[in-house]
């Protein structure tokens, strides 16, 4: 039983340090739990957007539902107001616990059970609500050191409050993540935040609680703390034996970057596989057909200087330097090290024909949008091999205003093909990227690829099971001018309608792919495949 005590009126008389540093000390505590609770909202933000997909929905379901919870938490703290000491140190000391393994547990659940949509809410929950209960505990607790309005004790209470919410936002992108990552950043958090909050109930208020509260306090910090600091040492055991739940058995490479997860696994008894953020980006059983149909198309004409935004893996680089009168390739990939991956890993190297050993080609590291900004070359051809429409972080490389800027880097007969996702089970998505090259002011031609046997494709996509892959891949051929064969009509409307004539497009690049070694198969409509 926690024992009731009541503060006296005489305020600070009874704390065993002077006023000014009491104030000092609740602030202080208020800064870090600030910063801890922020850190815990965008744990969750960026797990479910990594887990679930589209961060925009995902940041607007969990920060609602904390706001939400954390009215709630406010109005059930209420009730322990009387006991505002021993009820903070408690709250902490849970709100450590849940926000410290948030990350394992959805990781957890993940791994070893599938999406974990309902983990995320009931977290959001949860946080919220202890989160919520800090505000009401803390100005009984800043009034109790220093008996100023509540006015005033309310003021200085946000400010600190407000100022660890920015030094938490800055933390977890610039500190946590690169130098702990997730799993280990939100489990440092967690000991953080109890240890804060302990401290400041077991020294500057103990004389405001019992032999029974003291020691439960004691207990509590104590335990999840040695909880936290162990989770910690298991870690790293944790990370494999989750990644082999949801990469298979022959993971090889397994890094965090400063801008996503990077995973490659086999090539084994299965295939070679690169998994960038978690969503499957390369397979070795079936790459060949993507990468086939995002290239060929576009080098039938004029392609001498060919630059690709993306494609970082190599691949697309291995078809572009097929044709021998190519004088010149610039692959633009934000993360160096994928770049680093696919020109050091021997798997990796060896899918791509160790494409970066060509003095043609020249790696640059930085974000397309702004590459394309600065530069003043203009291409031949231009390929956009970024991450899938559908993820929210790329949304601005499919803007018009992004192929506004391809269309200035493009030569007057220049071409551009962009891979704009499967067009059967996403077809607004589709039709979203081709409008916005026509309304960067190019005319298109959009065109499509099935998978293997018209199956289920292992190209771009999640890293789930088969049920929720696409069955197709879906591109948009777009040039400046009206370019003849291409077959590209800028009078005509666009097309509505995925079938032969889209694939028309690709027909005589297909006969010119046949030319240097590439199977045309893969390009063009089943009912072209037999002629010669």
């Amino acid at each position: 039983m926690i024992d009731q005590q009541t503060p006296s009126r005489g305020g600070a008389t009874r704390l065993p340090v002077r006023q000014r540093t009491g104030r000092f000390l609740v602030l202080a505590v208020v800064f870090v739990c600030a910063a801890c609770g922020l850190v815990y909202e965008l744990e969750l933000v960026a797990l479910a957007s990594y887990f679930i997909g589209d961060s925009v929905t995902q940041a607007s379901v969990v920060l609602s539902l904390m706001v939400f919870a954390m009215g709630i938490g406010s109005l059930l703290a209420k009730r322990l107001r009387t006991r505002a000491a021993v009820g903070f140190g408690l709250i902490e000391a849970a709100l450590a616990l849940v926000g410290g393994t948030s990350a394992l547990v959805l990781y957890a659940s993940f791994a070893w059970l599938g999406e974990p949509r309902y983990a995320v809410a009931g977290f959001s929950l949860v946080i919220g609500i202890l989160i919520g209960a800090e505000i009401p505990l803390l100005m009984t607790l800043i009034q109790r050191v220093d008996r100023q309005d509540a006015g005033g004790a309310a003021a200085d209470l946000f400010a600190a409050d407000y100022v660890g919410a920015l030094a938490g936002g800055l933390a977890f992108p610039f500190l946590l993540l690169p130098v702990m990552g997730q799993l280990t950043g939100a489990l440092f958090t967690g000991a953080v935040n109890a240890a804060a909050g302990g401290t400041l109930v077991l020294w500057v208020f103990r004389r405001d609680l019992g032999p029974r509260s003291r020691l439960l306090l004691v207990v509590v910090n104590g335990a999840v703390i040695v909880l936290l600091a162990t989770a910690s040492v298991l870690v790293d055991d944790f990370e494999r034996a989750a990644r082999r739940a949801v990469y298979g058995d022959e993971v090889r490479v397994a890094v965090q970057t400063e801008v996503q997860e990077i995973v490659l696994t086999g090539p084994g008894r299965g295939s070679l596989g690169l998994y960038l953020g978690g969503r499957l980006r390369v397979s070795s059983r079936d790459e060949h057909r993507y990468h086939e149909a995002l290239v060929h198309p576009a080098m039938n004409g004029a392609h001498r200087r060919v630059l690709i935004l993306g494609g970082g893996d190599g691949l697309a680089a291995r078809e572009v330097l097929r044709y021998p009168d190519v004088t010149s390739v610039v692959v633009v990939e934000l993360d160096p090290a994928v770049t680093r991956l696919a020109r050091t890993d021997p798997g990796l190297s060896a899918l791509n024909g160790h494409a970066y050993e060509d003095p043609r080609l020249t790696a640059v590291t930085g974000d397309a949008f702004a590459w394309l900004r600065a530069t003043h070359d203009r291409y031949d051809v231009v390929i956009s091999d970024l991450p899938d429409p559908g993820i929210t972080a790329s949304t601005k490389l499919y803007a018009a205003e992004f192929y506004g800027l391809v269309a200035g880097a493009l030569e007057p007969a220049g071409r551009l093909v962009v891979h704009a996702g499967p067009p059967s089970s996403r077809p607004r998505t589709f039709w979203t990227v081709e409008a916005s090259v026509r309304a960067g002011g190019l005319v298109t031609r959009p065109y499509r690829v099935e998978g293997r046997a018209g199956g289920l494709v292992t190209g771009p996509g999640r890293a789930t099971d088969g049920a929720e892959e696409p069955r197709d891949w879906g591109f948009v051929l777009a040039a400046r001018q009206t370019v003849g064969r291409l077959g590209m009509d800028p009078e005509a409307p666009p097309l509505r309608t995925l079938g032969e004539r889209e694939l028309l497009a690709g027909r005589r690049a297909a006969e010119r792919a046949r030319q240097h070694g590439v199977l045309p198969s893969t390009l063009v409509h089943p009912r072209y495949r037999e002629e010669p």
